[in-house]
Parts: C-alpha cells; structure tokens; sequence
C-alpha cells in the first residue's frame, strides 16, 4: 500500500548509493517518468504489474539505462521474452530477466515460483535471468533455502528484501530477513 516518496525518495537513495558505494535500482511505472527517475537511478526496474506497459517497455529501449525486467504474475515466459523485445529493439541491449514467481491455485505462498525457468531461460536467451524469492514466497523463513535453490539452478543473482526490524516495515515485512538472517 506504501507508494514511495516520489523525486524525493529518489534524492534519497541516489544520497544513499552514492555514500555507501551502492547501485540504485528502482521501478517506473510511467513511461512519462523513465528521464526523471533515470537522473538518479543505474538500473530501471520494470515490475510485475508494468511488464505489459509497452509504452514504458519502449521508453526504457530509448534509454541506454540498463532494465531490470520482472515477469509479470499471470504471463508465460514466451510473454515475458516478447516483453524485454520491446526494450531490445529500442536499442537498450542491458536488460536482466527477474523471475518472481507467477499466479497460481495455491494461496499458501504469495506466488509460485518457477524455478525451472532459470535453465530453460539459459537455453532460449542470451539475457541473465535473477530471482526474487522474497517477492515471490511472501513468508521470510522460506527465502534462503529458495534462494539457496535458485543459485543451483544457475540464477545470474538474487534479489532479497532486508530490513533491520522487518515487523515495523512500511512496506513487504512479512517477506523481509532481518540483517542477522540475511
């Protein structure tokens, strides 16, 4: 439910990055935004619910920023390949598939993640495939094994929520390790 701060959370993580020797990777959602949020960012993230936003998928191509382009929870990977395409033939040849699970029967976990499609991906693509098992499982304790698994199944990175007191989070707590567990 939490929205961000706007050009001003973006001042702050640019601030934060820049102190600590960090990358800033964040998402847009408005193609009208890919300049402004591009100032501050090294990697524009491309979520779930965007990833059929072709306006936005061309308006990332048109930038040389590299894209972080999250499968969308209902799209089959053939979707997923047409969608970093659209970013592909805009020129941007930095794009980094993220699995992060898709929409399943099951309510027992946030998503189901895929983990087969970080090989077949290996096979179909020449683009890095990572994996988001925080965002996909939703339930903290079952990100490191997830993780763990993803790694061996030949995922080029992970994403993994941490925050120092992930019960006071304003945002995806529930998926978040604490600093000890990460």
């Amino acid at each position: 439910s939490f929205q961000g701060l706007g050009e001003e959370g973006l001042k702050m993580l640019r601030h934060a990055a820049d102190r600590y020797g960090l990358g800033v990777v964040t998402e847009v959602m408005d193609p009208r935004d890919v300049e402004r949020v591009g100032q501050y960012a090294d990697m524009l993230q491309i979520g779930t619910r965007s990833m059929q936003n072709f306006p936005l998928l061309r308006e990332a191509g048109a930038t040389r920023t590299p894209v972080l382009l999250k499968r969308g929870f209902s799209a089959t990977v053939q979707e997923w390949l047409l969608a970093a395409e659209y970013v592909l033939l805009g020129g941007n040849e930095n794009v980094v598939l993220c699995e992060r699970g898709v929409r399943s029967f099951d309510v027992v976990t946030r998503n189901m993640l895929y983990l087969a499609v970080v090989p077949l991906l290996e096979e179909m693509t020449h683009l890095p495939v990572i994996v988001d098992p925080s965002h996909a499982l939703g339930i903290a304790r079952l990100v490191p094994p997830i993780a763990a698994a993803s790694i061996v199944a030949g995922a080029h990175g992970l994403i993994i929520e941490v925050h120092p007191d992930p019960a006071n989070a304003v945002s995806d707590g529930a998926q978040s390790l604490d600093c000890a567990q990460f």
